[in-house]
C-alpha cells in the first residue's frame, strides 16, 4: 500500500514528485489521468493523494468531490493535496492548495504536515 497516490498526466510533473517525495522515504504510486482516479484511490488506499486539477477525462474536482462523498468513510477522509496552474489558493474539499510552479522545498514541507 502507497502512502502517497499521485494523480497527475503530465509525465515530467509526476515522476519529479514522486523522485522528490520518494527520496524522503514515502511509498509513491502513480495514476496518469483523471479516467479511473476514484477506484485508483479506492484500490490503493493511499494514506494522501496528489490530485492535479486539470486532468484528462475528469477533472481533479470531480474527482474530489466524488472522493469526499464515498460510502467508504475511510476514503471520503484521505486527504488531498490539490496541484494546480490556475493560481488558486483555495478548493473547496481539498486539505491544501499548491500552486504549480511549486519548489521541491514547498512540497515536501507540505507533505510532511499533512502525514506527520
Amino acid at each position: 500500500m502507497p502512502d502517497i497516490l499521485i494523480i497527475e498526466d503530465e509525465p515530467n510533473i509526476a515522476h519529479a514528485v514522486q523522485f522528490i517525495l520518494s527520496r524522503d522515504g514515502w511509498q509513491v504510486a502513480l495514476h496518469g489521468d483523471g479516467l479511473g482516479g476514484i477506484e485508483a484511490i479506492r484500490g490503493a488506499k493511499p494514506r494522501l493523494v496528489i490530485l492535479d486539477v486539470m486532468l484528462p477525462h475528469r477533472s481533479g474536482t470531480e474527482i474530489l468531490a466524488e472522493l469526499r462523498g464515498d460510502h467508504d468513510p475511510s476514503i471520503a477522509a484521505t486527504p488531498v493535496l490539490l496541484l494546480t496552474a490556475r493560481g488558486q489558493a483555495h478548493v473547496p474539499l481539498a486539505d491544501e492548495v499548491l500552486a504549480k510552479p511549486f519548489a521541491n522545498d514547498d512540497l515536501r514541507a507540505v507533505v510532511r504536515r499533512m502525514l506527520v
